[in-house]
C-alpha cells in the first residue's frame, strides 16, 4: 500500500519484531516486557526471535499483573530507558489504567517537562474470531481521547515497521495498537493486503501523518487498521458501479492528521468514516466533526460505518452481523445517494 523498492514481503507481526530488534541493537536501553513475549515470541508473533537474540535480561516474560509490569515500564522510561511493553489484549486496560493514564501519560506534564517517558505500549485490538466481549474490542477512542499519549494504528507491514521504529525513538509515550486480523497469524485469519514489501534497513514513518492509499473524486472513505482493507474492497466494488473512491488511512490517531482528511473531502464532497470501535463518542464522530467544523461544501451529509453500541457477541453469526465490512460501506454510500 505504501510505495517501497523492497521486494521481500513481511507480515505485520514480523515487521514489528524486526523494528524492535533493530532498535535493541542500536540502543542498549531498549528492552521488551510482557506476558509470553519471551521464548513464545508473543501470542500474536510480534516479539518472535527477540528472546533468542537478546535473552532474558532484555526480553522479559512477566507475571499476569498488567499494573505491575506497565508501572515498572513507566519507572524504567522515566529513568532513561526505552521499554516496549505489551498489554496482550486492549480489553485488559481496565486493570492497569491507573499505570497507563495517571502515570505513563501524565508524568511529563506533572514534572513540568523534566521527566520524559519514552516508552511504547503495544496492544492487540479487534474481533471477528468469536472471542467475545473481553478479547475483541478496538477501543481506539478510549486512548485517543486521553491527552499525553501518542496513538498509532498501522494497516500494513510497511507502516507497522516504520511506526514502531518512530515510536521507540520518540521521547513521548506511544500506544501502538495492532489489529489481530492483520498480524499474519494463520489461526486468526490473514488479511493479504496487510502483508507488503518491507525494506530490511531501519526507517521510520512519521507519527501523525495520514496516507491517501487510493485516489478518487466521488467519495472519501476514512479508516484505520483493518477498516482500511474493508474500504479498499468497497472502493473496488463501487468502481464497478462507475464511482471513483478515495481511501484515507489515518495511521495515527494522536496526533490526528485532520488536514489530509479535509483536503480529500474538499475534493470529493462526500465522506464515510469506517471504524471497528463503537459507534458513539468515537473516532468516526471526531473525523466528521473535523470536516464539518470547516467550510466545506458537502454534496451529502457525512456517514459512519462503525461497531454498534453493544457488547461484542460470542456467537459467530451475531459478531459478523455487527462488524463493519465492505458490503456495509457500499450500502452506506447507496443510502447517501438516496438521501441527496
Amino acid at each position: 500500500m505504501t510505495t517501497t523498492t523492497a521486494t521481500r514481503k513481511l507480515t505485520i507481526a514480523r515487521a514489528m519484531a524486526e523494528a524492535t530488534a533493530q532498535a535493541m541493537r542500536a540502543d542498549p536501553g531498549v528492552f521488551v516486557m510482557g506476558e509470553d513475549v519471551g521464548p513464545l515470541g508473543g501470542v500474536f508473533g510480534n516479539t518472535r526471535g527477540l528472546h533468542d537474540e537478546f535473552g532474558d535480561e532484555r526480553v522479559r516474560d512477566t507475571p499476569i499483573s498488567e499494573t505491575a509490569f506497565i508501572g515498572a515500564a513507566v519507572g524504567a522510561a522515566s529513568d532513561g530507558m526505552r521499554p516496549v511493553v505489551e498489554l496482550m489484549f486492549v480489553d485488559f486496560f481496565g486493570v492497569c489504567m491507573d499505570a497507563i493514564y495517571n502515570l505513563m501519560a501524565k508524568n511529563t506534564y506533572f514534572s513540568g517537562g523534566k521527566v520524559k517517558v519514552p516508552m511504547v505500549l503495544m496492544t492487540s485490538t479487534g474481533g471477528g474470531y468469536s472471542d467475545a466481549g473481553q478479547h475483541s474490542q478496538c477501543l481506539y477512542a478510549t486512548f485517543a481521547h486521553l491527552p499525553g499519549m501518542k496513538v498509532v494504528v498501522p494497516s500494513n507491514a510497511y507502516d507497522a515497521k516504520g511506526l514502531m521504529t518512530a515510536a521507540i525513538r520518540d521521547d513521548n509515550p506511544v500506544v501502538f495498537m495492532y489489529h489481530k486480523a492483520l498480524q499474519g497469524m494463520g489461526w486468526l485469519g490473514t488479511e493479504k493486503g496487510a502483508t507488503v514489501p518491507v525494506p530490511e534497513e531501519a526507517y521510520s514513518v512519521e507519527i501523525g501523518k495520514a496516507a491517501v492509499v487510493r485516489e478518487g473524486r466521488d467519495l472519501t472513505l476514512v479508516s484505520l487498521g483493518a477498516g482500511v482493507h474493508h474500504c479498499l474492497r468497497a472502493a473496488g466494488a463501487l468502481e464497478d458501479e462507475g464511482f471513483d473512491v478515495e481511501v484515507v488511512d489515518l495511521r495515527s490517531l494522536v496526533p490526528l492528521d485532520r488536514e489530509t482528511v479535509r483536503a480529500s473531502v474538499a475534493k470529493t464532497g462526500r465522506l464515510i468514516v469506517v471504524d471497528e470501535d463503537y459507534h458513539s463518542f468515537g473516532v468516526s464522530g471526531e473525523i466528521i466533526a473535523s470536516v464539518v467544523e470547516h467550510d466545506h461544501r458537502l454534496k451529502s451529509a457525512p456517514a459512519r460505518v462503525a461497531y454498534p453500541d453493544i457488547p461484542i457477541p460470542f456467537a459467530p453469526t451475531m459478531e459478523q452481523w455487527a462488524l463493519p465490512d465492505a458490503d456495509r460501506i457500499v450500502a452506506a454510500f447507496h443510502q447517501m445517494l438516496l438521501n441527496d
